[in-house]
């Protein structure tokens, strides 16, 4: 189906000159006079190259068929993230840069959604909230009264978060996958 590349969003997938491509990243520049244009930055399926393409904001472009579909993370080999499809438990090795930067709060049983073009997983996304253990937390001060002293905690996959002084190890605690940010306590 084509589009026009104003309708395009970041993580779409888009045939361009006859290579699939990845919408990494998209900015809208209007400078003064001169006609308005979309910066987009583009990454290959096949060779993982990242391109920067300047596009007019009325230029039509092939967008690509994505399925999406859920998947269980089970374990890492290698560089690889091993996934199970849900319904027929085939496992699929990922390579690590599909997660995007989510990857350092993906832990063994956790449910993604996954794009799948051709039979290949393309992206594979988090769910917004994970709840995650505290390994590691310097102890809180008594009588830090300020609401801004956050300090460093040390999450089980590895991640750091700044959280709030009252959290200690072993707390299970509520992180936004997106932003990376402490939310609140796990109930």
């Amino acid at each position: 189906m084509s589009v026009k590349v104003s309708e395009l969003r970041k993580g779409q997938v888009i045939m361009y000159e006859g290579i699939m491509y990845t919408i990494k990243d998209m900015q809208h520049v209007a400078k003064g006079n001169w006609r308005s244009y979309y910066q987009v930055k583009l990454k290959d399926f096949k060779t993982g190259r990242i391109i920067d393409q300047r596009m007019a904001v009325d230029d039509r472009i092939e967008t690509v068929f994505v399925q999406t579909k859920p998947y269980e993370y089970l374990y890492r080999d290698g560089t690889d993230y091993v996934l199970a499809d849900v319904d027929t438990y085939d496992q699929i090795p990922v390579p690590a840069d599909t997660f995007g930067d989510a990857i350092r709060f993906l832990k063994e049983n956790t449910r993604v959604t996954c794009e799948v073009i051709d039979g290949v997983i393309v992206n594979a996304e988090l769910p917004n909230t994970v709840e995650l253990l505290v390994t590691d937390t310097p102890p809180g001060i008594k009588g830090a009264t300020a609401t801004n002293q956050n300090k460093e905690a040390i999450l089980e996959t590895g991640a750091k978060v700044k959280v709030p002084p009252f959290v200690e190890i072993g707390e299970l605690i509520r992180v936004d996958t997106r932003t990376g940010e402490y939310l609140e306590r796990a109930k």
